[in-house]
């Protein structure tokens, strides 16, 4: 079961003309955009388990980013990453795992060897799934090129039948993992090819009727016209 709602007021994006937060002071903080969906992908994990209070969110404007935030937090100059215990870490992957093993708060992956197993496969496919799915945008026929990806999400949703999530009643690391690509892919395909990526494929339908519901979720959603925007100008070429 999720922590208790915290219903939180997000922090202005940091850009070049911000200072930086009283680095390696022994708080920690996650590092953030409110647009990207790798970042999503933690701070779902963090509001889920209620570290609202145990790690400040730090939100970076990824189209005008602080000097400071590559030169003294993060190299790689990207988000998501964790300042803990003095040290910086990154990648959503390894980040959501990291929060669920070092944190207090509900588990995200259970102790069923079995489930395990399947959300290592299911998260180990993600990457495929993300590059397959933005490639589809230039595809001659996005909707069939597309298909594949969700068809496998389809047939993952239906490997536990106790439950609307990926290994069950509650979510868990791989709902986490899809949930901020999905949200994005959803709502473009429905604005630019007026397709509804959940038709004949109920159990995906079932899933993101519920996943809409939590709490944790709902607090990181983007802006869903902006993202569509942006997408159409980096993706499709428009002005």
């Amino acid at each position: 079961m999720a922590a208790p709602s915290v219903i939180e007021v997000l922090p202005p994006s940091l850009d070049s003309t911000s200072e930086p937060p009283p680095l390696f002071d022994g708080n920690t903080r996650l590092y953030v955009s409110y647009m990207c969906p790798y970042a999503q992908r933690p701070w779902i994990a963090r509001n889920y388990k209620g570290l609202q209070e145990k790690i400040k969110l730090v939100a970076i404007d990824l189209q005008n980013r602080p000097a400071w935030y590559k030169e003294k937090v993060y190299p790689e100059n990207k988000v998501p990453s964790l300042e803990h215990n003095g040290k910086v870490i990154g990648e959503s992957l390894d980040l959501i795992k990291y929060i669920d093993e070092n944190f207090e708060g509900p588990r995200l992956l259970p102790d069923d060897a079995e489930k395990q197993k399947f959300a290592e496969e299911v998260i180990a496919y993600s990457d495929t799934f993300v590059r397959t799915e933005y490639a589809s945008f230039k595809a001659e026929d996005p909707v069939k090129e597309a298909g594949g990806g969700f068809d496998y999400l389809e047939a993952a949703l239906q490997k536990f039948d106790d439950g609307p999530f990926f290994l069950g009643q509650t979510i868990s690391l791989p709902d986490i993992t899809y949930a901020p690509f999905l949200e994005r892919l959803k709502g473009f395909f429905e604005d630019v090819w007026k397709y509804d990526i959940t038709s004949g494929r109920p159990a995906l339908a079932a899933w993101v009727e519920e996943i809409d519901k939590i709490d944790a979720y709902k607090q990181t959603k983007c802006d869903i016209n902006k993202t569509i925007q942006f997408y159409k100008i980096r993706d499709m070429g428009e002005k």
